[in-house]
């Protein structure tokens, strides 16, 4: 088993569910996995990490959701930078575990893993050998003016606040201590991921 300093450091979710699945020709938010909505899973699972959980819209969308606090996208309303800034600006903790909607398969022992090495930084994001994942990432409240200003600029990438903040790479070696596959980092963009995500259900992964 892997050991670390665990920590008992209270974190908000956001669970960024405004992506329209232009791929799959409907809202990511609404597509079912496993017999369940793919969001409710997502929310289901982030909730045994945090019980400040928000979901973040895009202004046209209509969803009912209980138990969760929902917020529509920061100016300018468009893309994942838009979804984090809402986010953020909604949390009630200082820390943000940042995650997308079609990720269904979180792994929440590396995110507790990564919720032990905030101290002294601003992000915490792994880094796999194919690059970052800003949409599986810890942010703090101190990264909000950050993606204000980045938003005013009209960048779209989702690393482009990093600059001047302290940020903490997860290695592929740490990744690896929890999640060989590293499945985590799966999400659904088209019918053939959703029926590898299906396939692995039915596995029992």
């Amino acid at each position: 088993m892997t050991r670390y300093a665990q920590t008992n450091l209270a974190v908000s979710t956001t669970v960024l569910a405004g992506g329209r699945g232009e791929r799959l020709g409907r809202d990511k938010a609404t597509i079912e996995l496993g017999g369940q909505l793919l969001l409710k899973r997502v929310v289901t699972l982030v909730s045994a990490l945090s019980t400040d959980v928000i979901v973040v819209l895009r202004p046209d969308q209509q969803l009912q959701l209980q138990g969760v606090r929902t917020v529509t996208d920061a100016e300018p309303y468009t893309g994942a930078l838009a979804g984090i800034a809402a986010g953020l600006a909604a949390s009630r903790q200082a820390w943000c575990f940042v995650v997308a909607c079609d990720m269904p398969f979180i792994n929440l022992a590396l995110v507790r893993y990564m919720t032990s090495l905030t101290p002294g930084h601003d992000i915490i994001i792994p880094c796999r050998h194919v690059g970052l994942e800003p949409l599986y990432a810890l942010y703090h409240k101190r990264c909000l003016p950050y993606v204000y200003r980045a938003l005013r600029q009209g960048q779209r990438r989702l690393v482009s606040f990093y600059t001047s903040l302290r940020v903490r790479h997860i290695t592929p070696e740490e990744i690896r201590l929890f999640d060989p596959m590293e499945r985590s980092f799966f999400n659904i963009n088209t019918p053939e991921e959703l029926a590898q995500a299906e396939a692995w259900l039915q596995e029992g992964l």
